[in-house]
């Protein structure tokens, strides 16, 4: 049972600093346009679309 002495102080600022960590998170925007970035990076150039434009680009200038 003195365990218990030592648990529950123990499990209640775990929760405060959960807690303290979402409302830090929030505070601080990280929560912000996940939509949009998720997007972005959808729409970014493969690799292999990088080497055809860049090859062209090459053939153009010489």
């Amino acid at each position: 049972m003195e365990v218990l002495y030592l648990l529950i102080p123990m499990s209640v600022a775990l929760v405060f600093g959960a807690a303290a960590l979402l409302v830090w998170a929030v505070e601080g925007e990280q929560f912000d346009e996940l939509e949009s970035i998720g997007a972005r990076v959808l729409d970014l150039p493969q690799t292999s679309d990088l080497d055809a434009i860049d090859r062209e680009q090459r053939s153009h200038s010489s």
